[in-house]
């Protein structure tokens, strides 16, 4: 059996109970009445028509009261209407696929990878041992500035990539949805790594004329789990926005990024992340229900940057040498459990069935009570989820999240599949694994799908959704040529 988290009933159990306690009791009148009402519909049935009409002429009417109660049901009515937030409709998305030109195979990193740097044999060994283990597969992409010997990270190459990855993706996403750039209301486009200015932001107003009023924002620097907290960002806006559409933007940008140097920390990013960008057209439009793919339902983001580990666990920094790159510490998987049990124990409580709920409490005060020793309960989370995206970060990633949550192959079969396909594309990964399912056409009406993300802070991000219609396997789309060869198996070690 799969181990449970790390001293999991310790750092949630009070928390977990206290939320689950509350969920019980603000249900309580429910359970209670619905049989009474039940009884007493029973009971009215079971008369004769002279008894109901006797019933009827015994009642006494008062006008004033009458009126009253009107009054006071549609002073509730509009209360709870006018207090519920606004529903938030993800109408279509599109994912970017990059052109076969910027395929990098291992053969290729790895004699590049040589040709870079011909005297450091050490840092290319390493490389290839990373690759071998990666999960990664032989058609992932780079964009074209990597491709040079030595790479070309210029300013204007970063550029021509934002606008190679992030003009695609939105215009085969204004091509599926049909809307003109000039109802776009809301923008918000998220890239950790490069942050130029004028902002990408900008760069997407002026390429598609968008409107002088428009908000738009952009987000730099939040890690592989900003796609998440956009998503986030725009929600909020289209609350206080009627009638308005929001369009998010997910990419990074790998040209600047490349480091050069020999501290093996820094290496790792190299052998891992690569092209990739999302566009996703959110709205709370009432009219747009009907064509909308999914609704969102729940986003909760955990921040753990108040501890230094956590903080510093992936840091950008200059090497003894000077040089530039990504830290990825030894402690990034412990610190990532950590921040996933910080997340679930928000997240449980919104999703989970009560019958998980008294389960883990149960155990709890059994531990407490009779066994300190027993293992603490793992609640089932595929009780609430029909389908999991966990951000492809990395083989350890999705292996941990498998074992900590007690997943089976096929859930976390989407984040694998993805991982060998495009590699690590940071926060647009989750949509490159909600497109396999869809091409799987495995997504049907009612299913909820759960999008972890995890980030540089360190955070932690959730999404969930619900599927509002059963759809269609897209005939284009990144996994379009590629589908039927997946899933595909994928060894411990690929020797090259």
């Amino acid at each position: 059996m799969p181990t449970p988290l790390p001293d999991f009933s310790n750092s949630v159990k009070l928390k977990y109970v206290k939320l689950g306690y509350q969920y019980l009791v603000n249900h309580f009148l429910t359970f209670l009445l619905v049989p009474i009402m039940v009884g007493i519909v029973i009971e009215v049935l079971r008369m004769g028509p002279e008894e109901m009409v006797n019933l009827w002429r015994s009642l006494e009417f008062d006008l004033v009261q009458i009126i009253c109660s009107i009054f006071l049901i549609v002073f509730i009515v509009t209360v709870y209407f006018m207090s519920r937030p606004r529903p938030v409709y993800l109408v279509d998305y599109a994912c970017f696929k990059p052109p076969v030109t910027c395929r990098v195979p291992f053969a290729t990193f790895m004699e590049h990878s040589r040709l870079i740097d011909p005297d450091d044999k050490k840092s290319v060994d390493f490389q290839m041992r990373i690759l071998e283990r990666s999960g990664l597969g032989e058609e992932t992409y780079l964009p074209p500035a990597n491709h040079y010997i030595p790479p070309n990270p210029t300013m204007e190459a970063a550029k021509k990539e934002a606008e190679m990855v992030i003009f695609s993706a939105i215009d085969s996403l204004l091509e599926k949805t049909g809307i003109k750039p000039k109802d776009i209301d809301i923008l918000v486009v998220n890239c950790s790594m490069f942050s130029p200015t004028p902002s990408l932001s900008a760069m997407v107003v002026n390429k598609y004329k968008l409107r002088s009023n428009i908000r738009s924002f952009n987000l730099s620097g939040m890690g592989c789990s900003a796609g998440v907290i956009s998503l986030d960002l725009a929600r909020d806006l289209l609350q206080v926005h009627p009638n308005s559409n929001a369009l998010v933007i997910s990419t990074e940008i790998i040209t600047p990024n490349y480091y050069k140097g020999k501290q093996r920390s820094m290496l790792l990013p190299n052998c891992l992340f690569r092209m990739g960008a999302a566009a996703i057209l959110l709205s709370n439009r009432r009219h747009d229900r009907r064509r909308a793919k999914y609704r969102l339902v729940h986003v909760v983001r955990t921040h753990k940057g108040a501890d230094d580990k956590a903080y510093r666990c992936v840091y950008e920094e200059e090497d003894p040498q000077g040089i530039s790159g990504i830290s990825l510490s030894k402690d990034l998987m412990a610190i990532a459990g950590e921040a996933l049990k910080s997340n679930i124990t928000t997240m449980g409580p919104l999703v989970l069935p009560a019958s998980e709920q008294l389960l883990f409490l149960f155990s709890l005060i059994g531990r407490k009570l009779i066994n300190p020793k027993k293992k603490p309960y793992i609640p089932d989370f595929k009780q609430a989820f029909d389908h999991f995206c966990i951000h492809a970060g990395g083989r350890a990633v999705i292996d941990e999240l498998e074992k900590h949550l007690q997943l089976q192959p096929e859930h976390v079969e989407p984040s694998r599949m993805t991982l060998h396909r495009f590699g690590n594309t940071s926060s647009s990964s989750l949509w490159y694994e909600l497109n396999y399912l869809e091409s799987k056409g495995r997504m049907k009406k009612g299913d909820r799908i759960w999008q972890i993300g995890f980030g540089s802070g360190f955070k932690c991000n959730s999404a969930v959704w619900k599927c509002n219609r059963t759809i269609k396997p897209p005939v284009d789309g990144p996994w379009a040529d590629s589908i039927h060869k997946y899933p595909v198996h994928i060894p411990e070690v690929v020797k090259l």
